[in-house]
């Protein structure tokens, strides 16, 4: 679905800062794969996330492998906290329709702030 992907990393990212494989892995497991994405698709979303001002990114040289680090910027949270409610609008949306029971929350909902 259009927009889970960003709304899911930064999510995932607003508690505390994470490497892109930390994000591939939590990604595919909190999910149950629904979400899953490669390193090729996580990439991309985290250089435009960044270039957009909701993401910083730090490289971290002490460990035996280089790493970049991103976290969520103030911007980023505002704007997760925007698509939270996006979210949760939809799923109100189809419980009215039905194809969400009433009472009944995903059980991915954590991921994109949605509970």
């Amino acid at each position: 679905m259009r927009g889970a992907g960003p709304t899911a990393v930064l999510q995932l990212l607003s508690a505390g800062e994470k490497y892109g494989y930390e994000l591939v892995e939590a990604l595919s497991q909190q999910t149950d794969g629904v979400l899953a994405m490669g390193q090729s698709t996580l990439y991309p979303m985290l250089y435009n996330l960044e270039a957009k001002g909701l993401v910083k990114a730090r490289l971290d040289r002490s460990g035996p492998r280089q790493r970049k680090y991103y976290r969520l910027t103030q911007k980023g949270q505002r704007k997760l906290a925007a698509d939270t409610k996006h979210w949760q609008s939809l799923i109100e949306a189809m419980q009215s329709l039905g194809v969400v029971p009433k009472g009944v929350v995903p059980k991915t909902s954590t991921v994109g702030g949605v509970s």
